[in-house]
């Protein structure tokens, strides 16, 4: 199933190069939502993974962008402890606001207009949980 959302992005983090064959990159969104007369802000860890790294390199702390993702979770053992992740893995991201690195005709197309396949269990041999 996939989601997508609207904020400002509060942090980016540099790629990480877990193993040979896997990085990834996580980034923050701010996402305000006013419930009566209050204000209530979330802050939204996503990651980026694989060449999906490179998406946030056209963006900057603030930018407004609209975020489509998927819900991953993730089982891990290690030494008979069991241990649940989940993870919000972002497969496109385009301007939400008049900040648009790509241009006018582009309107912020990624280059992803549809999400990539789930990947296989087991795609690499890390002791890492995520």
């Amino acid at each position: 199933m996939n989601f997508e959302l609207n904020g400002k992005l509060f942090e980016i983090h540099p790629t990480e190069q877990k193993s040979e064959r896997f990085r990834k990159r996580d980034f923050i969104i701010e996402n305000s939502s006013n419930i009566g007369d209050r204000t209530i802000t979330d802050y939204i860890k996503f990651q980026a993974t694989g060449d999906k790294c490179d998406l946030l390199n056209k963006y900057k702390v603030g930018d407004e962008v609209k975020v489509h993702f998927n819900i991953r979770g993730n089982k891990w053992e290690n030494a008979g402890k069991v241990s649940y992740f989940t993870n919000l893995d972002a497969w496109r991201i385009e301007s939400a606001g008049g900040n648009n690195p790509y241009g006018q005709d582009n309107q912020g197309n990624s280059g992803f207009d549809t999400p990539p396949p789930a990947p296989a269990t087991g795609d690499f041999n890390d002791d890492l949980p995520f």
